[in-house]
C-alpha cells in the first residue's frame, strides 16, 4: 500500500493490531499529540500520554478514551520539557515502573516563540524541542526492547537554519524566531540520526518526521499576518521554480499519519536514521524552494550529529 500527503492516521493503520503495544506520546494536550494518541488507542495500544498541563490534557483526551478499542487505553503523566527537573522526574518514574515501551513518539514542541529561556537557562525553542526530548528519550532508552522505535517530530522548518554549536543560545547571534525554530528542528533530525546509530545494533531504530503544515496550537505565537506572509513566501517560491503547487493545510489526521507510518508500518531499515514526510522517506536536497519536499544534507550529517550529541550532553550535564 502506498500512502501520501493526504493519507490519514486511520488509513495508514488500517488492519494494524497494536494490542499489547505500549507507546509513549509527548504533547497530548492538543493537536497532533491528541490525534496520535487517539488512533493508537483505537488500534489497541496502551498509550502513555505526557503533557505539561494535566487538566488540559485530561479534557483534550476524552475522545482518546472514548475511541479506545481492542484493549487500548490511555494514561497521563506530567512532563514539562522546558524544565529538566520535570523531565527527569517523569523519566525516573517510568523507569521505576519498569514497563517497556515499544515506541516513543516525541511529538511535543513550541514554534516561533519570542526570545526567552527555559527554567534551565536554555533558549526556549532549542531547550524545549531538542534538549528536553534529548534527556527524556535517552533516560528511557533502556525501556525500548529490540524492535522498538523512536519517532522525533521535526519539520520542513529545519531548512530555515542549521544548528549553531558555537552559539546555541543566541548570545552572540541576533535572535530570529524562525531561525531558532529551524535550529531546534534540525537538532531533532540530528538526534534521531545519532540515536539510531547508537542503538540499531540491538534492534532499536530512530527516525525524524515532518507532519506537514497543520493549524494547531503550535502556531499560537504567530499573528494571522505572519502566517499569511509565510504562506505567500512559500507560494511565491513555488511559482519562481515553475511549480503550480500551492500551499495546503493538512488536517490533524493527515498530519499525524507520517508519525504512525514511521513508527508502526514502514520497514525499520527504511526509516532508521532518516527523515520522513508525507508517509515516505524524504530525498536529500539542497534546493531553496520552501515548498519543495526534501531534507537538507546538514540535518543528516553523521559527524554533525555526533557533535550535537556531545554539545547536548555538556549543556544538560549528563552523559548517555
Amino acid at each position: 500500500m502506498t500512502f501520501g500527503a493526504k493519507s490519514t492516521t486511520d488509513e495508514v493503520l488500517e488492519g494494524v493490531d497494536l494490542s499489547g503495544k505500549r507507546i509513549l506520546v509527548t504533547g497530548v494536550s492538543a493537536g497532533l499529540g491528541v490525534e496520535t494518541a487517539r488512533t493508537l488507542a483505537a488500534h489497541g495500544a496502551t498509550v502513555v500520554g505526557a503533557a505539561r498541563d494535566l487538566a488540559k490534557a485530561e479534557a483534550a483526551t476524552q475522545q482518546v478514551r472514548a475511541g479506545a478499542a481492542h484493549g487500548g487505553s490511555l494514561e497521563l503523566v506530567e512532563l514539562d520539557l522546558a524544565n529538566l527537573a520535570s523531565v527527569r522526574r517523569c523519566a525516573d518514574a517510568l523507569v521505576a515502573a519498569g514497563k517497556p515501551f515499544d515506541a516513543i513518539i516525541a511529538n511535543a514542541g513550541v514554534m516561533a516563540t519570542p526570545f526567552g529561556h527555559t527554567s534551565d537557562g536554555f533558549e526556549t525553542q532549542f531547550g524545549t524541542n531538542h534538549l528536553g526530548h534529548f534527556v527524556l528519550v535517552n533516560r528511557l532508552a533502556a525501556l525500548l526492547p529490540a524492535g522498538g522505535r523512536v519517532v522525533e517530530l521535526s519539520s520542513s522548518g529545519h531548512r530555515f537554519s542549521d544548528v549553531n554549536l558555537e552559539d546555541p543560545g543566541f548570545e552572540h547571534t541576533e535572535y530570529s524566531p524562525f531561525a531558532a525554530y529551524g535550529r531546534s528542528k534540525t537538532a531533532n533530525i540530528l538526534f534521531a540520526v545519532e540515536f539510531d546509530r547508537r542503538h540499531k545494533a540491538r534492534g532499536v531504530r530512530a527516525t525524524a518526521v515532518h507532519p506537514g503544515g497543520i493549524q494547531t496550537e503550535l502556531g499560537r505565537h504567530m499573528t494571522p499576518e505572519s502566517v499569511q506572509a509565510m504562506i505567500d513566501s512559500i507560494t511565491a517560491a513555488a511559482k519562481a521554480s515553475g511549480s503550480e503547487a500551492s500551499f495546503e493545510w493538512k488536517t490533524a489526521p493527515q498530519g499525524a499519519a507520517t508519525s504512525v507510518w514511521a513508527g508502526f508500518v514502514a520497514p525499520a531499515d527504511a526509516v532508521g536514521g532518516r527523515y520522513c514526510e508525507d508517509c515516505h522517506v524524504a530525498e536529500v536536497t539542497d534546493g531553496d524552494d520552501l515548498l519543495r519536499a526534501g531534507v537538507r544534507p546538514y540535518a543528516l550529517d553523521a559527524e554533525h550529529a555526533k557533535a550535537l550529541w556531545a554539545k547536548s550532553e555538556a549543556m544538560v550535564g549528563e552523559a548517555f
